[in-house]
């Protein structure tokens, strides 16, 4: 089978933005948009953890610290210092690049299950601090931002803020196909699949990994403040090992190493959770039993699976 040409695969993607943006605008109310446009955000937080994950075979459980820290960033600056919301929330996404370069510093010298705990270590010494300092909320949290506008438009409108996050999902879906695409991303591949070989070439892959780790903070980050924006609020819930968990899952379920696979996972993810918790309280025994499903039966996620029946294609 042919490979499609750039301007095919061009075609493709324009007509899955114009679909993403007709489809909703004409069929979902504030509700549904609501649902699509958080789907959006953990895509992208999703997304940010198979770079790592996906791409340079670094499992961690401690990546909501990233996500948290870019949500608390946004809030506090906004709502205690009183800055405008978008100078928070780039302020929310520096403090989280800042934080991944630090713990980048210490994790990406470990592999294996030393990284994933080391990981989880760190992102666990962040939530203790955001439930037990009380000037930041605490374990109740902080709230009141309130939702800036954008140009003419407020993103208080459920239309708008899907249109914005969505634009920013574009874009960082982009950004994030363009870095694995390039040398760099690569680099990183070839040193998942034998890093001594890589090291043997010349590759400085312990600084490779340590730009890869922060790279995902820094989209983590992006996705932590859209969800500030997008709630107005957050608590230690964003930096919990629960949300690195439910990360993991959307990548593992959608496919890993793949950017459209955990997009495709989180937007499975959340509509079990908001569909399935609405019939009974055991929806996690739900989403358990179908993750323990494709692990074993589709081992490549749900992406995988769709890519073999279509015949194969580009991830």
């Amino acid at each position: 089978m042919n490979a499609a040409s750039p301007s095919q695969d061009l075609y493709k993607w324009l007509c899955a933005l114009a679909l993403a943006i007709i489809i909703p605008v004409l069929f979902a109310g504030s509700y549904g948009l609501g649902l699509i446009t958080e789907t959006l955000i953990f895509a992208i937080a999703a997304m940010s953890l198979d770079l790592l994950m996906g791409y340079g075979g670094l499992v961690s459980f401690g990546h909501a610290a990233f996500f948290g820290l870019g949500a608390y960033g946004t809030v506090l600056l906004a709502v205690k210092l009183g800055f405008s919301v978008w100078l928070s929330a780039l302020c929310g996404m520096g403090v989280a690049t800042l934080a991944a370069a630090a713990i980048g510093f210490f994790c990406v010298r470990m592999t294996g299950v030393a990284f994933l705990m080391l990981t989880l270590a760190f992102a666990q010494l962040i939530f203790s601090v955001g439930v037990k300092w009380r000037a930041i909320g605490g374990s109740d949290g902080i709230g009141g931002l309130v939702k800036p506008e954008l140009l003419a438009w407020s993103l208080a409108d459920p239309l708008t803020m899907y249109l914005f996050t969505l634009a920013i999902f574009s874009m960082v879906l982009v950004a994030m196909r363009r870095l694995i695409g390039s040398q760099f991303g690569h680099a990183l591949v070839g040193i998942r699949e034998n890093e001594t070989r890589m090291r043997a070439m010349g590759f400085p892959t312990r600084n490779i990994r340590l730009a890869a780790f922060i790279l995902a903070g820094f989209f983590a980050g992006v996705a932590g403040a859209l969800y500030a924006m997008f709630n107005g609020f957050v608590s230690p819930d964003a930096l919990s090992w629960g949300m690195s968990g439910m990360l993991l899952l959307m990548v593992v379920l959608g496919g890993a190493g793949s950017l459209v696979g955990p997009a495709i996972g989180a937007g499975v993810f959340l509509l079990m959770k908001h569909f399935v918790s609405s019939h009974t309280q055991h929806w996690l025994l739900v989403v358990g039993v179908i993750f323990v499903g494709c692990v074993m039966f589709f081992r490549q996620g749900i992406w995988g699976m769709l890519k073999r029946q279509a015949g194969g294609g580009a991830p």
